[in-house]
Formats: C-alpha cells, structure tokens, sequence
C-alpha cells in the first residue's frame, strides 16, 4: 500500500484506531500559514506574495467541527471528477497549494479513507460524515476543496470543468493546468 503524502493527524489523534476501510491519519504541517487579513481597504503589505489578488475563504463540515480557512480566488475553477468515488460522493472541489489552507480546528475528528493506490487520502469528519477537503490524487502537495463546505459571502462566482476520472491518468496529462493548481 502506498502511504501518500500528504498532512492529516494530531499526536491525539494519533492514538485512536482507524476502522478498517480507512487509512491511517498523518500528521498536519507543523506550522500552518497565518496570513493577514486583507482591510476594506484593500490588501495589507505584509501578505506573502503567492496570496495578493486572493480571498480568504473559512469553510467547514456540517456540524462544525473541522473549520479551516483557504486562500483562493473569489472566482472559483471546480472540477467535476467523473471517478468511482467522486460520482458517489459527489465530489467537485477547487485545488489549492498546502500553504494556503490551514486547519483551524478538528484535526483529531479526521478520519481518512483510501482504496487503489493510497496516494488520495479521502478524510472526512467523524462526527457528520462530510468531506469538506481532501488530499486529491493529481496534487498530493495541495488540497481539493469543497466549495458547497465554504461559508457564504467570499465566493464570487464558480466555473466547473469536467474531468474523467475513468480515464484518470489520460486526462491528468491531458490537462494542461490541473498540475500546477497545487503550487505556489
């Protein structure tokens, strides 16, 4: 089996036992990226480069409790995965770099599930069963987000684009961008 990269679990979480179907949880980046608020005014000068021109989206599972807050686009580009288990769960997400998302809170009521080649780490909450972000397999260094899981009033508009998950390999190199969503 094939660990993937990837951050999910706390040194609590850490003694819990994984069900069966799910993975074992790894650990969260140690430091998790603090950027400033962004003023009515405008952006704040100290905002690390990789974020001007975006938005600070805070999302989360139904029940609360895994929050997060993103650094995205108020214009959103979302897949729209045609795969096993993105038509079951109907996962359409955005993709950004694992420096702009931090885990507020919930990291110890994670739990992830694989199947495959391991390398896409399907976490979701214990609680309600939500799956709000995940460690996708096209971009194991960044994070596919669930826009429906984003709290109302960052988003400005949202494209979907298709991909076929059936033909996952053909279409990742196919697609000219989906690569380097998760970079800086």
């Amino acid at each position: 089996a094939d660990p993937g990269p990837g951050p999910l679990r706390s040194a609590s979480a850490a003694a819990s036992e994984p069900s069966p179907r799910a993975a074992p949880r790894r650990a969260l980046p140690s430091k998790a990226m603090h950027a400033p608020e962004i003023s009515p005014f405008g952006v704040s000068s100290s905002l690390p480069s990789e974020c001007k021109g975006l938005v600070k989206h805070a999302g989360g599972c139904h029940c609360g409790a895994v929050r997060f807050e993103v650094w995205a686009s108020a214009d959103l580009h979302v897949f729209d995965c045609n795969c096993s288990i993105c038509v079951k769960k109907q996962n359409r997400h955005f993709i950004v770099p694992a420096t702009r998302f931090e885990l507020l809170k919930g990291a110890d009521n994670l739990t992830t599930y694989t199947f495959n080649t391991h390398r896409a780490q399907h976490s979701f909450c214990k609680t309600c069963g939500v799956q709000s972000f995940y460690t996708p397999l096209s971009n194991p260094d960044g994070y596919g987000i669930a826009p429906h899981c984003l709290d109302e009033g960052t988003v400005h508009s949202i494209t979907t684009e298709p991909i076929d998950g059936k033909e996952w390999e053909k279409a990742v190199k196919e697609h000219k961008t989906i690569r380097s969503m998760s970079k800086p």
